[in-house]
């Protein structure tokens, strides 16, 4: 186990109709107008806006709402944000929804108490330790943006999806109600889940040796979510099922299971690009790539990978052929994919990129990592266009 530093201040309140309690969190914490940040139409639907509104005035603070941000969130509207909050005097964001909005709320936060380019900040031209208070009420169990350090943003210019990560970003609260999950589509939920498996397996797969309980941590965090996702693709309002999916998202990514180890991203950088080039569901995209890259790389660390197949899809371990047992874990990944809806390759995605598409995704995806991704096994550019046309 490495030396590290683990951080996470954000306080979680969680549980049924816990968004409610916004309005006090946020006047004991002495602010006054608050930005509220979410996305589409349902937060009317469901009612979640108007409880927040009203939750907010009878605490006496007053806000001011901006919809509209997208999946794979813009710039454009993050530049809007600032420009409202600084004309409305706002001294708290509130961000509503899963990890675009939070994300969102998070670039307006630097935004506003920044003076550089933001575009500066996110192609890591430039870095900073000051970021506008934030809070969220999470609705989707995916990113785990509500407790995490990181903001991912699209420059339309260019269509770069780009992140910063940073302990300062990390929100002030984060208000959890599973039932506020229970209307997301089948698909949307499905790829939340499997952004929480992908988060944790990033970290999973590593060379660093004797860590056995953040193994087992996340060993366990991958068996609940993937028995949970199972669960409410069958029953959307499956409380206890949805309560696992929702803290496992938070759990996922707010460093505890990178703790002591060397963890390797390369499949998020790869389906960034994807993201960015032809704007896919986040967790969608890492599923279709995912195999693929396992593939390439498994031969780095067999007895990993068969650790994988083993602790967390029950496949039994060939100690004869261990390479058996991690080509059959990787398999095993892909077979719960199916179930749950999501693509595992490109084409089932419903994308087909050209020769020229492939290369200027894998130049751009290298050029975040100054020539090349990932640790686990180092990847440059022909690497991930390898991996990119194993996953057609």
């Amino acid at each position: 186990m490495i030396n590290f530093e683990f951080y996470n201040p954000t306080k979680v309140i969680f549980g049924k109709e816990t968004e409610v309690l916004v309005g006090k969190e946020i006047k004991d914490r002495g602010f006054k107008k608050v930005l509220i940040h979410f996305s589409g139409t349902y937060l009317y639907e469901n009612g979640v806006l108007d409880r927040v509104h009203n939750s907010l005035s009878e605490c006496g603070i007053e806000y001011v709402d901006l919809g509209g941000v997208i999946p794979n969130p813009r710039m454009s509207l993050v530049m809007k944000g600032i420009e409202i909050c600084k004309k409305e005097n706002v001294d708290f964001i509130l961000a509503i929804g899963g990890g675009s909005p939070i994300d969102s709320a998070k670039a307006i936060g630097y935004g506003l108490v920044n003076d550089f380019d933001l575009v500066d900040l996110y192609m890591g031209r430039v870095t900073t330790d000051k970021i506008a208070p934030i809070g969220c009420i999470s609705t989707i169990a995916a990113t785990g943006s509500e407790t995490s350090n990181s903001s991912v943003i699209t420059i339309e210019e260019g269509m770069l999806k780009r992140s910063y990560n940073h302990d300062c970003a990390r929100p002030l609260f984060a208000i959890m109600n599973p039932e506020l999950t229970y209307t997301l589509p089948i698909y949307q939920t499905a790829s939340g889940a499997s952004d929480i498996m992908m988060h944790t397996m990033e970290r999973y797969f590593t060379n660093t040796s004797d860590v056995e309980l953040i193994d087992r941590m996340a060993e366990g965090l991958l068996v609940t979510v993937k028995e949970a996702a199972l669960k409410v693709v069958k029953n959307p309002t499956d409380y206890n099922a949805r309560a696992d999916l929702m803290w496992a998202g938070s759990l996922s990514h707010n460093g505890l299971t990178g703790t002591g180890r060397i963890a390797d991203f390369a499949s998020h950088k790869i389906e960034h690009e994807l993201g960015g080039m032809f704007d896919v569901a986040h967790g969608a995209g890492l599923c279709a790539i995912w195999g693929s890259w396992a593939r390439y790389v498994y031969k780095t660390n067999i007895p990993r990978f068969a650790q994988f197949a083993a602790n967390v899809f029950g496949v039994s371990t060939n100690l004869y052929d261990l390479e058996q047992t991690a080509l059959e874990g990787i398999e095993a990944f892909e077979d719960w994919c199916d179930k749950i809806g999501m693509p595992t390759s490109l084409s089932a995605l419903g994308i087909h990129p050209t020769l020229e598409q492939v290369d200027e995704m894998a130049a751009k995806c290298v050029a975040t990592g100054n020539g090349h991704v990932g640790f686990f096994k180092p990847l440059y550019k022909e690497d991930v266009i390898a991996i990119l046309n194993l996953a057609k």
